[in-house]
């Protein structure tokens, strides 16, 4: 195996992590806790769940089912052309694991933090094992179950850029916005079962854990080489695991991928999973992942997508975005705190869903514009996301269905 230099990390993460080219390629990964609805403060075994999926069948539109440390079930979809192509094949995808838990009683649940029951590790694979094993090594042991097995989030995947100066762009407003959609989605005010003070206890969550691994990448707004920052945060991450030769998994090995190299012993692989490892709100993969959402109300989770690729797809949405976002571009913890109850971040998400609504219909998404609409008066427009809603006013079960 051929061991790595630091050029040869500078050159994986241009190539691969900000490999750029002409946007228009969307793709979203859903991830839900399954609930017993005749008990919702049990905690329902993975492999029930995983039974009953399987026995379904895969999904007809291609997306991919994992799970995560705590049981939640997460799908992932394909790239697709277009907000209307993904938003048909992942609703239908989402809609036939709902199917296939129904019978049984089950039903998926959208909360940023499991609201109701304490974490429980119900992993398998030593990648996990290894992960706990590691935050508690490194002081975080109640942040890092809580983690794994508590939260849920919409991700959202869109393209590096055009070429990059574009790249450099995006990135910049990516992380403009990280705030804004925090806030706007905030969906996490309880935690086993007591209320934590913040709308979104999840992102509250991730800041409490590892800082060299959960940080926002950008944190100063200023401008540089979006590759030589992701670089530098990456070389002095430490090193969650090691896969050795012989197949054994070895937690914190006590070292940042910097002073690994200095070793001489990483290879390629090694990086790539090193890099899989680093959990910031905006993270190139060879498309930038935005992290940062709550998991919303089931019936919701199609606006978060709509809303961050329209304000990064679209030119007159994104110079929209540029200039509501830069204000608060700093105030991630506002907004994780206090949500939209924050003006200037209220005032923020409602120049954002404005100019979002103007441009889903040139992005193919005019079909997506009643649901934002719908999302933008119940709480945009009154400075209030879902975290606000009281806990004795539950969405309907027509309001948590998704078009279909």
């Amino acid at each position: 195996m051929t061991r790595l230099t630091i050029d040869d990390v500078y050159q994986h993460i241009r190539g691969v992590c900000f490999k750029t080219g002409p946007p228009g390629t969307v793709g979203a990964e859903t991830e839900w806790f399954v609930v017993d609805t005749a008990d919702p403060a049990a905690h329902v075994p993975a492999g029930r769940v995983r039974a009953l999926v399987s026995g379904a069948g895969p999904p007809a539109a291609g997306s991919r089912i994992t799970y995560e440390p705590g049981g939640q079930l997460e799908l992932s979809s394909a790239p697709f052309r277009g907000l209307g192509a993904l938003h048909t094949a992942l609703g239908r995808d989402i809609a036939h694991v709902r199917d296939a838990l129904a019978p049984d009683g089950l039903a998926l649940a959208g909360h940023g933090v499991d609201p109701v029951r304490r974490p429980r590790f119900q992993a398998d694979h030593p990648r996990y094992s290894c992960m706990r094993d590691y935050f508690r090594a490194g002081g975080f042991p109640d942040a890092g179950l809580a983690m794994m097995c508590s939260t849920a989030s919409v991700q959202v995947n869109l393209d590096i850029g055009a070429d990059d100066p574009d790249a450099a762009r995006r990135w910049r407003l990516a992380h403009a916005l990280g705030p804004v959609l925090i806030a706007a989605f905030a969906n996490s005010p309880m935690r086993a079962g007591r209320d934590t003070g913040m709308r979104s206890s999840r992102q509250g969550i991730w800041t409490e854990l590892d800082p060299c691994r959960t940080l926002p990448v950008l944190r100063d707004g200023t401008d540089g080489d979006p590759a030589e920052a992701w670089t530098r945060y990456a070389l002095d991450a430490r090193v969650m695991l090691v896969h050795t030769p012989d197949g054994a998994w070895v937690p914190d090995p006590g070292m940042s991928f910097r002073e690994w190299l200095d070793k001489g012993e990483p290879g390629e692989d090694d990086l790539a999973y090193h890099l899989s490892t680093l959990f910031p709100p905006v993270r190139p993969r060879g498309w930038l992942e935005l992290r940062m959402i709550d998991a919303p109300p089931g019936r919701y989770w199609p606006v978060p997508v709509a809303v961050a690729t329209a304000l990064l797809d679209d030119p007159a949405a994104s110079r929209a975005a540029e200039a509501a976002a830069e204000p608060v571009a700093r105030r991630w913890a506002r907004a994780a705190r206090c949500g939209l109850s924050d003006p200037p971040l209220a005032a923020a998400a409602r120049a954002c869903f404005a100019a979002a609504l103007d441009a889903l219909p040139r992005l193919g998404g005019s079909g997506l514009v009643p649901l934002v609409e719908e999302y933008a008066r119940r709480y945009v427009e009154r400075g209030r996301s879902p975290a606000d809603d009281a806990p004795s006013r539950p969405l309907s079960e027509e309001e948590q269905t998704w078009p279909r």
